[in-house]
């Protein structure tokens, strides 16, 4: 898939794709002889759980280390990690896990505050409105 493609189908704007190239979270996986980057549905999968991470508030180093440890587990057969590099990973993967879970309900309370504040101004809105019919 060309960069526009990726950009369609993840949300990210081509800007944002370049960047994450440029730091080295999603390299294209080929170019053509014209120098265009080409991705393949792995890559864009990669650039999913990125859009995902960041709202969340994962850094670009925490984003690469998650990466890090997927692509090991996922690409690794079972011979070629040891039992105690998979507990690692597996480890480290469980630590994303928590972190996500911890964020998503930090964001729940920030989300419940917000819609109290709203709910406020609307009925002070239309108090005010109708004091002053």
């Amino acid at each position: 898939m060309h960069i526009g493609q990726v950009a369609a189908r993840t949300g990210l704007s081509l800007r944002t794709i370049r960047h994450y190239d440029e730091v080295g979270l999603v390299r294209p996986s080929a170019r053509t002889q014209g120098g265009f980057r080409l991705y393949t549905e792995a890559d864009a999968a990669r650039l999913m759980v990125i859009r995902r991470m960041k709202p969340l508030g994962f850094t670009l180093e925490e984003m690469g280390e998650l990466l890090n440890v997927t692509d090991r587990l996922d690409n690794s057969g079972a011979a070629d990690l040891g039992a105690a590099e998979r507990e690692h990973l597996l480890a480290r993967l469980s630590r994303f896990e928590q972190a996500a879970r911890e964020r998503c309900e930090a964001l729940r309370t920030q989300l419940s505050r917000a819609e109290e504040f709203a709910a406020d101004l609307r009925r002070r809105a239309g108090q005010l409105a109708v004091d002053h019919a």
